[in-house]
């Protein structure tokens, strides 16, 4: 199955989420901004009644159903600035967790109004790049999103693509492709369930962030250890061992479920955000949605040549230094989506959030990177781990060679 017939099956799966168009007239990013600042206002009057968990579901439903669902989350992110939506994203979590305090009034409003502003702040921000909710200003948005999402997943992918014809198992290539395959329907069905059929329950914004950080974390198991298993085969002796099994056996089935599960894995997180965030655009369009059409368009066809030339550039790669190559590039994967499913762990309210603010952190979605101590613990954790693992490895390898010096 080619790479044309995965962005088409794509396309197809887009086509069908969106294909229905929104009867309202699309509201101005203010409006939006409006939305939030008065939900977060009747949060704060639900709380001087005494009922903060009321209240604390209140900001959560603001959070999930208006400044996330509305689009207002993803425009900001991709329009002005990952840092500034990451920063109001936890001043959300901050304002539930004064709010979990009784008789906090006065630190609730404070806490409240710095949220307020820097919505605000945010949506004029926006609106000031032009970044209105019609358009051409919805083409960026468009194109930015698919491009952020998919090269993750598109790594991933050509890493194992790369791997399995150049270690002569290309027989094996369906399976990746089917389990990618079954990530994009799996990708849909998880969307069309959260917009669909529980978009108005309170929670569900929290269920679908839940799923995509425990989502994360797997894939981070599962690169590691297929990061060690290749990093493996770069060592000398092993690797003298693996070319004279090639000869006699290729790769067992069960390796290829295994990195196939790494495929869907890393298709699957990344696939069901790109979908419900293609859905806020369509949403917040009037009469422009061509326009998102060939921001997708386009991000389809970048997408492509980026996935052709790295392919060409590792499959050029000769075979023992390829092994070390796509180690390493799973491992910094393998970090990436550490960062990224705790953050997103975070936004479920499942994992505390701890703000860096002595030091100046920058946010960067692309390498998981985040300014809160959990995340960047968590890759920290990760390091250690490779760096351990490079020392055994090490020391395994000068054993080898003594015992091989000595016979």
């Amino acid at each position: 199955m080619k790479l044309r017939k995965w962005l088409v099956m794509t396309a197809a799966v887009l086509m069908l989420f969106v294909a229905v168009p929104n009867s309202q007239a699309a509201p101005r990013w203010s409006q939006v901004g409006e939305k939030v600042t008065q939900a977060i206002d009747n949060a704060v009057n639900i709380y001087n009644s005494g009922d903060s968990n009321g209240a604390k579901t209140a900001v959560s439903n603001a959070y999930y159903g208006i400044y996330e669902k509305d689009g207002l989350e993803p425009a900001i992110r991709s329009s002005v600035a990952a840092k500034d939506a990451a920063l109001t994203e936890y001043q959300f979590s901050k304002l539930k967790k004064v709010m979990s305090e009784p008789n906090n009034g006065e630190q609730v409003r404070a806490e409240a109004d710095k949220l307020n502003q820097m919505v605000t702040d945010d949506v004029k921000k926006l609106e000031g790049t032009g970044a209105s909710t019609g358009g051409w200003a919805t083409f960026g948005p468009a194109f930015l999103i698919l491009l952020r999402e998919g090269i993750e997943a598109m790594l991933v992918l050509l890493a194992i693509i790369a791997y399995l014809r150049k270690s002569g198992n290309g027989k094996y290539l369906k399976t990746v492709y089917n389990y990618s395959l079954a990530a994009i329907v799996a990708s849909f069905i998880t969307a069309y369930i959260f917009s669909t059929i529980i978009s108005e329950e309170a929670g569900v914004g929290a269920s679908r962030e839940l799923i995509e950080g425990v989502t994360a974390l797997v894939a981070v198991v599962v690169l590691f250890f297929t990061s060690a298993w290749l990093g493996a085969k770069s060592d000398k002796n092993v690797w003298k061992k693996y070319i004279e099994g090639m000869i006699e056996s290729s790769m067992t089935t069960g390796r290829a479920r295994a990195l196939g599960m790494a495929a869907f894995l890393a298709v699957y997180r990344e696939g069901a955000e790109v979908i419900l965030f293609y859905q806020a655009l369509f949403n917040n369009s009037s009469t422009d949605t061509h326009l998102i059409w060939g921001g997708f368009g386009a991000g389809c066809v970048v997408l492509a040549i980026l996935f052709l030339l790295m392919q060409k550039g590792i499959l050029s790669i000769p075979l023992r230094p390829f092994f070390i190559f796509t180690s390493v590039l799973m491992y910094l994967l393998a970090i990436s989506f550490a960062g990224g499913g705790i953050s997103e762990l975070q936004e479920a309210g499942v994992i505390a959030q701890t703000v860096i603010e002595s030091v100046p952190v920058p946010t960067i979605d692309y390498l998981g990177i985040y300014p809160t101590v959990e995340t960047l613990g968590a890759q920290g954790i990760m390091i250690l781990l490779a760096i351990g693992m490079v020392y055994y490895r090490s020391r395994k390898s000068r054993k080898g060679d003594e015992t091989a010096n000595n016979l």
